[in-house]
């Protein structure tokens, strides 16, 4: 890492950045970032051990003045959605989509910057964004995968039209001639061959087929349940084993994992886990303590212990509520 490393200046605000896939407009004076002021994270904090570094600020200042370029093998970005969903008293919500989309861009930029010639980005957002968003990235990027992580529901999701019960994810690469994918390592099973012991005869010498392969691109994972042991307090935590995937996919041990929106630092958790390095950006310092736990790096905060939640497991009639598992279905594991 350079000397200067973790060293923030404020003497410079965010440029807007424009023709985003939306009809054009006059240049603002004020940045777009500015203008969601609740967005913007009121100090900023490095705090580093043993390769994981956690910074508390806002993700496009610390994007453009801490990470160095060329430095991430993989970027996972899991930004606001821009439907109004509450994070601690913020709500993800921009005046306008073509705000809102000016914002992406520019952080989306600097993660572009901040990877390896061989790096890979994995984006995430909502499905009324996502176009949008595929539509810049592709003019930056190869894009190589766009992938459905599926999920169910035990709530009605709409009345009137059919809800939504998956996200949408893009798999870029810098380079797509060189670039991480250890497709052995995140490989599942084959039915077909596994179970099934079909036999393929176009083959010279039949044979059976293959018992495993590499993940189509629809993924059923469960979302983050209450009783899960994994579960902290966050509207839209997502779940360890749908970023080991990524991980494993599109890193090696020892690479440098960044998340600019980190929430409840799974992407660190998981990378840690791993034996890989990361970098975790969080605005909210509650969501920062929260990391600074679940990475390791500390246990106390200003005097404040650092706990996981307390959770009531007791049903109205008395009884213990049984953790819900982890292990996901396999239905859909294509």
């Amino acid at each position: 890492m350079p000397d200067n490393f973790g060293r923030m200046t404020s003497d410079e605000a965010p440029q807007s950045l424009k023709d985003f896939c939306f009809p054009k407009q006059e240049q603002k004076e004020e940045s777009i970032l500015t203008k969601n002021k609740r967005y913007q994270g009121d100090t900023t904090m490095k705090t580093e051990e043993h390769g994981h570094t956690i910074i508390h600020g806002d993700a496009v200042q610390v994007l453009k003045e801490v990470v160095p370029d060329g430095s991430i093998a993989l970027v996972f970005a899991d930004p606001p959605y821009n439907i109004g969903k509450k994070f601690n008293g913020f709500v993800d919500r921009w005046p306008s989509d073509a705000d809102y989309a000016e914002w992406c861009k520019e952080w989306l930029m600097l993660c572009i910057r901040k990877l390896a010639p061989n790096g890979s980005m994995y984006l995430m957002s909502s499905t009324q964004c996502m176009p949008y968003l595929d539509l810049f990235l592709r003019e930056h990027m190869t894009v190589l995968s766009r992938i459905v992580w599926h999920y169910d529901s035990s709530g009605v999701q709409a009345r009137r039209y059919f809800g939504s019960l998956y996200e949408p994810i893009l798999f870029a690469v810098k380079d797509p001639k060189n670039y991480i994918f250890n497709a052995d390592a995140v490989k599942v099973e084959a039915k077909t061959g596994s179970k099934r012991k079909l036999i393929d005869y176009r083959k010279p010498v039949p044979s059976f087929y293959s018992s495993d392969k590499v993940p189509g691109n629809v993924w059923y994972f469960p979302r983050v349940r209450y009783r899960m042991a994994e579960y902290e307090e966050h509207p839209s935590q997502k779940p360890e084993a749908l970023i080991e995937r990524i991980i494993l996919a599109s890193s090696n041990p020892g690479d440098v994992v960044m998340d600019p929106f980190s929430g409840t630092f799974t992407t660190s958790a998981v990378a840690k886990r791993l034996g890989r390095m990361s970098i975790g950006i969080e605005r909210d310092e509650e969501y920062v303590k929260i990391g600074l736990r679940r990475v390791g790096i500390q246990y106390t905060y200003n005097g404040e212990p650092l706990r996981k939640p307390a959770k009531n497991t007791q049903r109205k009639n008395g009884s213990i509520a049984l953790a819900a598992t982890d292990k996901q279905p396999d239905l859909f594991d294509l």
